[in-house]
């Protein structure tokens, strides 16, 4: 009986443990690439804004379905059920939500900067993550930047290679 209880009182100690120390890690994540692309950000604008434009640039958008509203299109949903969908069209932002079944919606959004060189943009592609406080979600956090990052790079060059041939 004492093992029992020296059991479960560990097991409760543990987990209160390993929940506080999840709460020091932040509950709003952000992963952000850039790139100069030499083109004008007219050209840029109307690559990103419009969706159908994507399957020559987005990594993994070429297998996605497509969402349309009001016969037009205004977004993606993947294999794995993640929907992006283009919220807002500026003339330097684009900004979508990011729906995941079991996580709060997340920001993703395309900002252009006016570069130094003549004719050239940059571009900034950026996730937002809202974590609940769950332990396993916070933890989780830590590789978000090892799954989200690599496709973002790819994507940019891929969209760099697009424009400026």
């Amino acid at each position: 009986m004492r093992i029992i209880k020296l059991g479960i009182i560990s097991i409760i100690f543990f987990a209160l443990l390993i929940t506080g120390f999840s709460l020091f890690f932040p509950s709003n994540i952000r992963i952000s690439k850039a790139i100069d692309i030499n083109a004008s950000k007219d050209t840029v604008l109307l690559q990103i804004s419009n969706v159908e434009n994507w399957k020559h640039w987005f990594p993994g958008v070429d297998s996605a379905e497509l969402i349309i509203e009001n016969g037009k299109v205004k977004g993606i949903s993947t294999i794995n059920k993640q929907q992006l969908i283009i919220n807002e069209i500026t003339d330097s932002t684009v900004l979508a939500v990011t729906k995941t079944s079991g996580l709060k919606d997340g920001e993703s959004g395309w900002i252009f900067f006016s570069s130094s060189v003549p004719n050239t943009i940059t571009v900034q592609w950026y996730m937002d993550f809202h974590l609940h406080w769950y332990p396993w979600e916070k933890f989780s956090s830590l590789l978000l930047e090892k799954r989200y990052g690599p496709m973002m790079e790819i994507g940019l060059s891929h969209l760099k290679k697009l424009i400026e041939k």
